[in-house]
């Protein structure tokens, strides 16, 4: 007996992929041809006013008077200090460039394929770099104390961000779990959390937080614990809503399966229940990770000059008074949220089509 071979798959070309995606119609040719026009008067005017007529050398204003049509980028140059420490200590700025650099170190090692020993890694992030980084950026241990009050720029987006991710995905899993539980008791506390943190804007949070609690208190608290803390409980809420959505949408025969296997509640949940229900909510949960990172620019509500922060407080500065300075650093710091965020997206993409390749099987 002759096997049959599998027909070939023939690719398209580009004028066939152009015809079949771009002008399969009359409609989608006129709507192809309008997405041009756009792109092409919005990219355009943009590419000459950031690369062909920007000032990109000098130490002052004037250098940027004198392209007056063009990007200010000595102001972004001179101020890029600023703009990645905030205030921090010159001397002290090693120990950010040290915790900066596991940062990215652990994240590379834990996202690029094919390297070894990724539980151990991840452990190691969760546990050990934490209290690191702590140590490196406040002080102690031999190290002098740098107050928060002195952070700023990049330094303090990331940490808000980083110790809100972290802190909301478990949170907002057990809430979760708690928002579904058959105890009253439970069910009623997680409701009464979820719907209380959801239903006041993040802003007012943070200022409750770090001005007005400590007043009811009547004790002194640190403004940037007590934004980490308001953060990462806002999240939550909403973490625990994306991953209920997940819980919903695994079909009840997956509960019958681990009961009929003799799991208790916390294995089922843990091996079979929650790992299809984190892949389900996966797109939400980046999604909710990408507006944490961009809502990190509140904190300027309580006094702290995050990436955004620096910016507005740099354009307020007489000696680089231009006409192109504000949007010099407006356009800087929308280029740095886009690679931050468009990275985690991506990165979501990959995983995804990682964790769906099991079943296409």
């Amino acid at each position: 007996m002759t096997q049959r071979r599998p027909p070939r798959v023939v690719m398209p070309g580009p004028v066939e992929w152009l015809r079949d995606n771009l002008f399969s119609s009359p409609l989608n040719a006129l709507l192809t041809v309008l997405a041009l026009f756009l792109v092409y008067w919005i990219v355009v005017p943009f590419f000459q006013w950031a690369i062909v007529d920007a000032a990109w050398s000098g130490t002052t204003r004037e250098a940027c008077l004198a392209r007056e049509n063009g990007a200010c980028w000595p102001f972004i140059i001179q101020r890029i200090d600023q703009f990645i420490y905030g205030f921090y200590d010159l001397a002290q700025r090693w120990r950010v460039d040290l915790t900066l650099a596991g940062l990215a170190a652990g994240l590379m090692w834990l996202t690029l394929p094919g390297l070894p020993a990724k539980r151990g890694v991840g452990a190691v992030m969760l546990t050990a770099f934490p209290v690191v980084a702590f140590v490196l950026l406040v002080g102690g241990v031999g190290l002098e104390r740098v107050p928060t009050e002195r952070w700023g720029g990049l330094i303090i987006t990331l940490v808000v961000a980083v110790v809100g991710i972290v802190a909301s995905l478990p949170l907002g899993i057990l809430l979760a779990l708690g928002r579904r539980s058959e105890l009253p008791v439970v069910k009623g506390l997680s409701v009464a959390f979820i719907e209380f943190w959801r239903g006041v804007p993040l802003i007012t949070v943070l200022f409750m937080a770090a001005n007005m609690l400590p007043l009811f208190m009547g004790v002194s608290v640190n403004k940037l614990l007590a934004a980490l803390i308001a953060v990462a409980l806002f999240s939550s809420a909403y973490m625990a809503e994306v991953i209920r959505g997940g819980l919903q949408a695994i079909p009840k025969g997956q509960y019958e399966a681990a009961a009929a296997m003799g799991l208790g509640y916390w294995q089922s949940m843990i091996f079979i229940i929650l790992p299809q229900a984190l892949r389900l909510s996966l797109p939400n949960i980046v999604g909710n990770f990408i507006g944490l990172l961009k809502d990190t620019s509140l904190v300027s509500i309580i006094g702290f000059f995050d990436l955004l922060g620096i910016a507005q407080a740099g354009t307020a500065d007489a000696a680089w008074a231009t006409p192109n300075t504000a949007l010099t650093g407006y356009a800087f710091v929308g280029a740095v949220y886009w690679a931050m965020c468009f990275s985690m997206s991506r990165y979501s993409k990959h995983l995804e089509g990682v964790l769906a390749s099991g079943e296409k099987r």
